[in-house]
């Protein structure tokens, strides 16, 4: 069984900003392969289903961004499984611009308070993650205004197609193929505009 996480947080408030690229990664995912995210328990929306053959929970934080690993931890306890082979993060990234994903096996937080958290409370940072671009922030912008903001239409467009590309390269994980993921996935759909 894998647990797929996808990092943001609760309330319409939220909905759809650059730092809930997990939650609607997630919902997109749960779309694809008829899961319901409806059930509340350890701090989270959960569905559960079958992706790949692979029986999934799929999980929504609803503990607010900085105490994700708070959920996670729940989770992982509660069904007793191993971060390290049976867990996937999708969050936000700035550094990548919007349309592009990059896949890892492990890693340090770089910054995500999100993952900082998730390390903290499970002991480790060896866990899959996908980081989802969102772009960065503008100069001279305020970080927090940019990752609550919400995309324009061009970038929204781009955002989709990162969405669409999460769901393939999810489902490659779960056959097992992690390595051939990075390789279709990791590079750029995408260049950065010259100014």
């Amino acid at each position: 069984m894998f647990l797929i996480v996808g990092l943001g947080n609760p309330g319409d408030k939220y909905e759809h900003t650059r730092h809930n690229a997990g939650f609607d990664t997630i919902d997109c995912l749960a779309d694809q392969y008829g899961i319901s995210i409806r059930e509340k328990k350890h701090k989270a929306l959960l569905g559960q289903g079958m992706i790949e053959g692979n029986k999934v929970i799929l999980a929504k934080p609803q503990t607010f961004m900085n105490l994700s690993g708070e959920a996670v931890a729940e989770i992982l306890n509660y069904y007793k499984m191993d971060p390290e082979t049976e867990l996937i993060v999708i969050f936000d990234d700035i550094s990548l611009d919007a349309g592009n994903i990059r896949i890892r096996k492990k890693g340090s937080a770089g910054g995500h308070n999100g993952i900082k958290n998730i390390i903290a409370m499970t002991g480790t940072q060896n866990f899959m993650r996908i980081k989802v671009g969102v772009g960065m922030k503008p100069a001279g912008g305020d970080l927090v205004v940019h990752v609550l903001g919400r995309m324009p239409k061009d970038e929204a467009e781009y955002f989709d197609l990162a969405k669409k590309n999460t769901c393939e390269a999810i489902a490659m994980i779960l056959r097992g193929e992690i390595d051939r993921a990075m390789n279709a996935y990791n590079k750029k759909v995408r260049e950065k505009e010259e100014a």
